[in-house]
């Protein structure tokens, strides 16, 4: 039998239960399909919680349809932690026949890396959602960005509430 004294126990088994903790991290934040394989990856693992603000419909361009949801333009908040902070994202979608046919995503980030990360999902999600249904979108991660695609999903899904035809 070979005896470890180099190293004390409490080093060794502190030293395993943060692989453990780490590998649990990570399983949590795998999966879902990238748009851009050579972007770097969020450091961060995963967070959830509610969206906090309401969705709001504009009423001058919704008109029912026969589909699931009415057709017209709908707004929503997203909310996502990071390691730093708690960020939201506005969601606004348009939808017709449902379809989504135009989004716009505008964030104010209160970290420095959210600002990055904010900026470079912003720039890729029309090309993810624009033209799909809305039932079948969920957005895991845009153009390097993981964290921010939770607010996203968070807003979208208030507004399938509101969409409701």
């Amino acid at each position: 039998m070979i005896r470890t004294t180099a190293v004390p126990r409490p080093v060794r088994i502190g030293t395993a239960l943060l692989g453990v903790a780490g590998i649990v991290t990570l399983a949590g934040c795998s999966g879902g399909t990238t748009t851009d394989a050579a972007a770097p990856a969020e450091t961060a693992p995963a967070a959830t919680s509610a969206p906090t603000s309401s969705a709001t419909t504009d009423s001058s361009t919704t008109s029912s349809t026969s589909g699931t949801y009415k057709d017209g333009t709908y707004e929503a908040t997203g909310q996502y932690a990071t390691p730093e902070s708690v960020e939201t994202v506005d969601v606004t979608l348009t939808l017709a026949g449902d379809t989504i046919t135009d989004v716009t995503v505008t964030g104010d980030p209160q970290a420095a890396e959210s600002k990055e990360y904010q900026s470079k999902f912003i720039g890729g999600i029309k090309s993810e959602v624009v033209g799909k249904k809305l039932d079948e979108i969920s957005v895991s991660k845009v153009a390097g960005s993981s964290l921010t695609s939770g607010g996203f999903n968070k807003a979208v899904d208030t507004i399938k509430t509101e969409a409701k035809a």
